[in-house]
C-alpha cells in the first residue's frame, strides 16, 4: 500500500493541491519495488497556476522587495529546517531514489542546506558599481533579479541538484518554479513545506510534479517564466534550448552530461589513492553521477598493476540494502535506468571490450533494481561504452603512452564536465590540465569539492555554472542607470 505520510500533492501558491484533473502517477520505491505514495501528475494548467502565483509574488514585491537582510535571514531558516528534519529528508531520498541511507544523510541533505545558507549569506554582500565615466555623468550598474525561474533538476541528487538552483535564485529575489524528477520528486515537495514554515511567502517557491512532456516542457515554453535552468541529460537539454527560443527567448542554463576522463600516469604519486579514488569515485551513487570519472586512463606501464590493485576493491563495493547504514552502493532509480546500464554492458562486450568484474543484475529476489560494480578493460575511445552517458556503475579502462595521446583521446568526447589527473611532475599536471577541454580538472585527487568553485562544463555538457558567486549572474540581470550631472561647481 501507498505510505501516506508521504504527501504526493504540488506545491502550488503556498498550498499543496491535486493536478486540475486529477491526475496522479506512482511513486515506486527502487529499493524493493513498493509503491511509496501517488503523486500529482501535473499539466499545462497546473503550470498555468504555478507560473501565474510566482508571477504575481514577484510583482508585488513580497519577496524581492524585503532588504536583503531580511531575505538572509529567512533563508538561513530556511536552512536549518533542512537539518531539522534531515533524517526525514534522508529516508525520502533513499525509498525514493535508492542511494544509501549513510549518503543521503550526511551528503545530501548537509549538502542542499549547506548550499541554501551559502547563498542566503552572500544576499547583503554583493555590492552594485557605479562605472569610471566622466564627471557629467554617473553611472550606476546594478544587478536585479530576472524574475519567474523554471528549475527543472534530475533525479540522481534530488535535494542537491534543487538547491544548487532554488538557493541563488531565490536569494536574488526571484519568484521559483520548481519541476523534480518523476523519478524523485518526495525531497522537492518537502523542500517547498520547509521554505514556507522558514517564512518565505506564498507564490515564491512552487513545485510541480509530473513528466516532462506534461510538466517540464510546459514549463520550458512558457512566455511568462523569465530563465530556465535545467540539470539533466544532453538530449533534453538540446530540446530545453529549443524551447527557450521558440517561446519568449528565455535564458536558458542547462547543466548537462559528462563521460569524464581520470588520468593516471606512471609517475602518480600514491597509487593506492588513484586507485581508491577511481573506484569510489565511479561507484559512488551507484554511478548515477553526471561528472563520474567512467573513463580511465591509465599508462601502459602501470596499467596491470592498476588492474589488480582496483579488482580486489570492487567486492566492497557490492549492492546492498539502501536502508542499511553499512550500504555502500544501492540501488539504480527505476528498472527503466536498470535496463539502460544492462543494455550498455551488452554492447560493450559485443563491441569487444573485456568483461573484467560484474556486468548483470544483482539482489533480484528483492524486486529492487540492483546493478553489480562492473569494470571494462580493453577499451577502445570509439566504443558505445567510451562514448556515451551510461549513468550507472560502469568503468571503462583504457590505456595510453605519453600526455600527448592521452590528452588527444580524453578530448575525443562531445562532453567537457570534468577531468583529472595523477602526476608527481607539476609542469606535467599544470600543462595536461590546461590542454584538457573541461570545466573542472582535478590534480592528483577525484571531485573534491567546495559551494565556493563553480561547477559545470565545456561543449555539450551544458551552459553556465551552479555555485559559486558565479551562479548569481544566471538569475539576476545587469542594469545600468545612466544619469546625466550638470555640475555647478
Amino acid at each position: 500500500m501507498a505510505n501516506h505520510q508521504f504527501d504526493g500533492r504540488a506545491l502550488i501558491n503556498g498550498q499543496r493541491v491535486d493536478a486540475r484533473d486529477g491526475a496522479t502517477f506512482d511513486c515506486i520505491s527502487p529499493v524493493d519495488g513498493r509503491l511509496l505514495t501517488v503523486v500529482a501528475c501535473c499539466g499545462q494548467a497546473d503550470v498555468d497556476a504555478a507560473v501565474a502565483a510566482a508571477r504575481a509574488a514577484f510583482e508585488d514585491r513580497r519577496w524581492r522587495g524585503m532588504a536583503p537582510a531580511a531575505r538572509k535571514r529567512v533563508m538561513i531558516k530556511f536552512a536549518d529546517q533542512l537539518l531539522a528534519h534531515a533524517d526525514e529528508l534522508a529516508l525520502m531520498e533513499t525509498l525514493d531514489m535508492g542511494k544509501p541511507i549513510q549518503y543521503a544523510r550526511a551528503v545530501d541533505v548537509n549538502s542542499a542546506a549547506n548550499c541554501i545558507r551559502w547563498y542566503g549569506e552572500a544576499v547583503d554582500k554583493i555590492y552594485d558599481e557605479i562605472a569610471p565615466t566622466a564627471s557629467t555623468g554617473l553611472a550606476l550598474i546594478q544587478r536585479e533579479p530576472v524574475g519567474v525561474v523554471g528549475v527543472i533538476v534530475p533525479w540522481n541528487y534530488p535535494m542537491i541538484m534543487a538547491a544548487w538552483k532554488i538557493a541563488p535564485a531565490l536569494a536574488a529575489g526571484n519568484s521559483v518554479v520548481l519541476k523534480p524528477s518523476e523519478k524523485s520528486p518526495l525531497t522537492a515537495l518537502r523542500l517547498g513545506d520547509l521554505a514556507l514554515q522558514a517564512g518565505i511567502p506564498p507564490g515564491v517557491f512552487n513545485v510541480v510534479t509530473g513528466y516532462g512532456a506534461q510538466a517540464g516542457s510546459p514549463l520550458a515554453l512558457h512566455t511568462d517564466v523569465d530563465c530556465i535552468a535545467f540539470t539533466g541529460s544532453t538530449r533534453v537539454g538540446k530540446q530545453i534550448h529549443i524551447m527557450a527560443a521558440q517561446s519568449n527567448l528565455k535564458r536558458a542554463w542547462t547543466e548537462l552530461g559528462g563521460k569524464s576522463p581520470n588520468i593516471v600516469f606512471a609517475d602518480c604519486p600514491n597509487l593506492d589513492k588513484a586507485v581508491e579514488a577511481a573506484v569510489g569515485s565511479i561507484f559512488f551513487n551507484q554511478g548515477e553521477s553526471c561528472n563520474a570519472p567512467s573513463r580511465l586512463f591509465v599508462e601502459a606501464g602501470i596499467k596491470e598493476q592498476f588492474l589488480e590493485k582496483a579488482l580486489a576493491l570492487v567486492p566492497g563495493f557490492a549492492p546492498g540494502n539502501p536502508l542499511d547504514p553499512a550500504t555502500v552502493m544501492g540501488a539504480i532509480v527505476d528498472k527503466t535506468q536498470m535496463d539502460s546500464v544492462l543494455r550498455y554492458i551488452e554492447v560493450g562486450q559485443r563491441e569487444g571490450a573485456k568483461l573484467l568484474a560484474g556486468g548483470a543484475q544483482a539482489l533480484q529476489e528483492t524486486g529492487g533494481c540492483y546493478v553489480q560494480p562492473t569494470i571494462f578493460d580493453g577499451v577502445k575511445n570509439d566504443m558505445t561504452i567510451a562514448r556515451e552517458e551510461i549513468f550507472g556503475p560502469v568503468l571503462s579502462v583504457l590505456s595510453f603512452t605519453d600526455a600527448a595521446d592521452v590528452v588527444r583521446q580524453a578530448n575525443q568526447s562531445v562532453y567537457g564536465l570534468q577531468a583529472a589527473v595523477w602526476t608527481r611532475d607539476i609542469n606535467k599536471a599544470h600543462g595536461v590540465a590546461r590542454a584538457l577541454r573541461a570545466g573542472t580538472v582535478h590534480v592528483n585527487q577525484y571531485d573534491e569539492d567546495d559551494i565556493t568553485v563553480p561547477f559545470g562544463g565545456f561543449k555539450q555538457s551544458g551552459v553556465g555554472r551552479d555555485k559559486s558567486l558565479h551562479a548569481f549572474d544566471k538569475y539576476t540581470e545587469t542594469k545600468t542607470t545612466w544619469i546625466r550631472i550638470d555640475s555647478p561647481v
